[in-house]
């Protein structure tokens, strides 16, 4: 799988523990980010339902969260709206 996130993954390749190391973190959030369009824009609604698409430990918040705190994602002030960032 990609860079070694294995063991972070189910047999579904569903993200099943959250990584306490920065550098594992990433290259989660980066396989989460992954699952978007690159130059779409998604709302609240539509970004939490594809990450809970790709986890199973129900918090979508953190993810979320996370992508934008690592900057994979780009959000509106008010939060309305999400986009993928370049790479």
């Amino acid at each position: 799988m990609v860079n070694n996130i294995d063991r972070f993954l189910d047999k579904n390749s569903k993200v099943k523990i959250w990584p306490s190391k920065k550098d594992k973190k990433i290259q989660v959030l980066k396989y989460i980010a992954a699952k978007f369009e690159d130059d779409r824009i998604y709302n609240e609604k539509e970004i939490n339902s594809i990450i809970n698409d790709w986890h199973t430990f129900n918090d979508y918040f953190l993810i979320r969260r996370e992508l934008i705190d690592y900057k994979l994602f780009s959000r509106t002030t008010n939060g309305s709206a999400y986009q993928k960032a370049k790479t």
